[in-house]
Parts: structure tokens; sequence; C-alpha cells
């Protein structure tokens, strides 16, 4: 399981661990990722996805995660959000 948000397309960053002496040693930031089940209006369902903490945020600012998926950006989300986000404009789209 990679370290990257479905949503925000968020991964492990690097820099440096400094020491009081001022020693540098490189280290890795990694994202709060969270396993949750996020709600779907149009679909009646709930989706899966592995979301950073931040992103999470993001769903409950813009009302939900069909307003979130209809301004995503496809090259940040990942494969199983880019097949939601056409479940819910395919649904959206015949009702």
């Amino acid at each position: 399981m990679s370290r990257r948000c479905e949503l925000t397309g968020k991964g492990p960053m690097t820099g440096n661990n400094v020491s009081h002496a001022n020693n540098k040693t490189r280290r890795r930031f990694l994202p709060n990722l969270n396993d949750v089940t996020l709600q779907s209006e149009t679909l009646g369902r709930g989706v899966k996805l592995r979301i950073s903490a931040a992103a999470l945020r993001s769903v409950d600012h813009r009302g939900g995660l069909d307003a979130f998926l209809a301004k995503a950006k496809d090259e940040d989300l990942s494969d199983n959000a880019l097949k939601v986000k056409k479940e819910i404009a395919k649904a959206q789209a015949a009702a």
C-alpha cells in the first residue's frame, strides 16, 4: 500500500533531522493517512478511501465527496477515486 492520498495525491516528502550540534541526517515526512468510508449522496453508498487528514477537511469544506470530486483534477486522483468520480458523473447525468 503506497503512502499517497487518493484524493489529493499528497505523498512523502524528504528533509533533514537537525541535532543540537547541527548534524544533519536525511529523513522522510509521511502524510497523515486515514482509512475512511465517505458517503456519496448521488450513488447512495459509502466509498472506502485512504486519504490524508487535510483532504478529509477539504471534503467537508466543499460539501461532501460528490462536490469534492466534481472540482478535483483527474491527474491528482487515484485509479479508485477516478472510477468513483466517473460513476458519480454518470449517475448525475442519468438523473
